[in-house]
């Protein structure tokens, strides 16, 4: 009796310390996720869903989101839904990658029905769901239904999981709902005072609103570090928002950054990224093409794109250099580099950023239009941001007047001011002034009086409109310039030493000249506007010749009949 006693006693402590194994190296495994060390977490995972735990399995496909490795967490869900294809779990992860595909209609089915297998009474179900719909960095996802869902969860009984509180905050700021989302960060650290993830994104908040915010954010930011130095995407970020303005900084950060993650593919491409910010970019291409050789078969897709922008820039260098035959090897194989990136990274992964790069690019291959319209306008939907589609336009626009092409180029930069909120003359100037060009005056006089709406002190909207006015009457019969060259001169005469303010002056001088001599046949009058011209360019032997004839012609004497053609007939 003892003996059976004694090997079922071993027997259940065996089960207790085995149970206690898997839910030990459960726990390692989301601290990993936690700290966004996917490579790591999926090497946990993958072990234990060997064995066919749910739970690990639903992790292990989000340690393969985490990797941007989606068809690879798409597979770990399949293979497990063929098996189990009621585990509610499995269906909510199998609903995520179907919102990262775009289906949004086939994800909330699949959402929908594990939340009803598990009577919507399931924490981490709901939880999973709402973490799927509430990443504010991704378009997909419902914001609304993750609040609804993770509102849920917070409402079960002995619910004390800092990340839905997170999540759920992720969620309202999604929607746009930054109040709110404080709040639900809060709610997280009340939990637990040092969830670092909660202090980064109510930094997240108030970044989103701005550079006037960078001191209240960067004060979160620092927060988060001091509380768990170990919190890698917090560097990551401060990495990526000093990457442009300074360098040196950004480096610290990555240094901090690739300390506390996994040396993974995305970890090379930090490298290779760092090269380009410090303006290394044929470094930059020799270090993405070691990433990509590292990585075998799953190099990290954007590698690819930043060797394209390398690529781009050395391009620059070589034409800046007068050498026209570098620098179309490098526009080619930066065309040839953005492909690849287009074609094997996830959709994701492609930022509005690159959709307009590509598309300048293509503008410098004839032939290409189109597509690199197509590009922009990807960028314009992807962006939710108007300042950032205002900058797509005028690029695209600034390709097509490198190009000659003022009417593209006008039809661009008028879709500036579509878009851009308190948009300047300068805004205004381009539009007109590419429709001038283009000798589509209507519209040239539809900008120029808008800019003279905005800015009725400044000579240069009314020059403008007395441009087009004296194009559309070019005999002046009808004086529709007249009135717009009157401010020209009201303006200039008033402060002679502003710029530019002499040859508008001199143009609105020479059409009053005419227009007085030639439709009104008033000879002082003319010749008082020549003078006028005359005194502000007295070098000028064209304006002197005019006026030599003005006061020897009397515009009002009849016009001398043409002299008969001789009909070469012999008498």
């Amino acid at each position: 009796m003892n003996k059976k006693l004694t090997a079922f006693t071993f027997f259940i402590a065996a089960l207790l310390f085995a149970g206690s194994a898997v839910a030990q190296s459960l726990e390692d495994g989301k601290k990993f996720m936690y700290y966004e060390r996917f490579k790591s977490a999926k090497d946990v995972f993958q072990k234990l869903a060997a064995s066919g735990d749910e739970e690990a399995t639903y992790w292990l496909g989000q340690a393969e989101i985490g990797l941007e490795n989606i068809p690879a967490a798409k597979s770990v869900y399949q293979a497990k839904l063929s098996a189990s294809p009621n585990s509610p779990l499995i269906l909510a992860g199998m609903g995520h990658v179907e919102l990262l595909e775009g289906k949004s209609q086939d994800a909330r089915s699949r959402f929908e029905t594990a939340i009803s297998l598990s009577q919507g009474k399931n924490l981490a179900v709901l939880n999973a769901v709402g973490f799927a719909n509430s990443n504010p960095d991704n378009k997909n996802g419902d914001a609304q239904y993750a609040i609804q869902k993770l509102n849920q969860a917070t409402q079960l009984k002995k619910m004390n999981d800092p990340s839905v509180w997170t999540n759920l905050g992720d969620a309202y700021r999604k929607a746009g709902q930054g109040g709110d989302a404080v709040k639900s960060y809060t709610k997280a650290l009340e939990l637990d005072p040092n969830y670092a993830r909660a202090i980064y994104r109510m930094g997240s908040v108030y970044q989103s609103q701005g550079p006037s915010q960078e001191a209240l954010y960067t004060k979160y930011y620092n927060d988060a570090i001091a509380k768990d130095p170990k919190y890698a995407p917090v560097y990551a970020t401060l990495w990526a928002s000093n990457y442009e303005t300074n360098v040196g900084k950004s480096a610290e950060y990555l240094d901090k950054l690739l300390a506390n993650s996994d040396d993974d593919p995305k970890a090379c491409y930090y490298r290779a990224s760092m090269k380009y910010a410090q303006g290394l970019f044929a470094e930059a291409v020799t270090q993405v093409d070691q990433c990509v050789a590292a990585a075998g078969a799953t190099p990290y897709g954007k590698v690819f794109g930043l060797k394209a922008y390398a690529l781009d820039r050395l391009s620059d260098q070589s034409f800046k250099a007068k050498d026209s035959v570098k620098g179309r090897e490098y526009l080619t194989n930066a065309k040839a580099s953005f492909e690849e990136y287009l074609k094997r990274a996830s959709a994701d992964q492609i930022g509005a950023g690159d959709y307009s790069r590509y598309g300048r690019i293509l503008l410098k291959f004839p032939g290409s239009e189109n597509q690199a319209v197509e590009m922009v306008m990807k960028a314009v939907a992807l962006d939710t941001i108007d300042a950032n589609k205002a900058t797509y336009y005028q690029e695209l626009a600034k390709a097509f007047e490198a190009q000659k092409n003022a009417a593209e180029a006008a039809k661009w930069y008028s879709k500036v001011l579509d878009v851009k909120k308190g948009f300047s003359n300068v805004d205004i100037y381009n539009a007109g002034y590419a429709f001038y060009q283009a000798s589509k005056y209507d519209s040239t006089i539809k900008y120029f009086t808008l800019y003279t709406e905005k800015y009725p002190k400044d000579i240069f909207g009314y020059y403008m409109l007395g441009n087009a006015n004296a194009v559309i009457d070019s005999n002046s019969t009808q004086g529709l310039a007249a009135p717009f060259y009157k401010k020209v001169i009201e303006i200039g005469e008033a402060d002679l030493t502003a710029s530019q303010v002499k040859p508008r002056l001199i143009t609105a001088y020479k059409y009053f000249m005419g227009y007085e001599f030639n439709v009104n046949k008033n000879q002082a009058e003319a010749l008082k506007w020549v003078d006028k011209a005359i005194a502000l360019a007295p070098d000028d032997a064209n304006l002197k010749a005019n006026r030599d004839f003005m006061a020897s012609t009397d515009p009002k004497a009849p016009a001398k009949p043409a002299a008969k053609p001789k009909t070469g007939a012999k008498k």
